[in-house]
């Protein structure tokens, strides 16, 4: 499942500034969006991703991308990085 990916993963980013600011740069290996989120918080992101042909995974829950992130509160998106 997708949680694994980003349990998996060394380098992620978590949050919309942050997931912005790495898709910008060009270090985004995949972005992961919590299909529960508020979708005024995701479009432009998801939109960005699509412009960078950075892949983008809908997950079922903050509560548990959060928890594959390591933190203790819900995440709306969350990527992969590569560095």
């Amino acid at each position: 499942m997708s949680y694994d990916k980003v349990k998996q993963a060394k380098n992620i980013s978590v949050g919309t500034k942050k997931v912005t600011k790495t898709v910008e740069q060009g270090k985004a290996v995949e972005v992961f969006v919590s299909k529960d989120a508020d979708p005024r918080l995701t479009i432009n992101l998801v939109t960005l991703c699509t412009q960078k042909g950075v892949p983008v995974t809908y997950v079922d829950s903050m509560k548990m991308l959060g928890k594959a992130c390591g933190i203790e509160v819900g995440a709306a998106v969350a990527a992969v990085v590569n560095e």
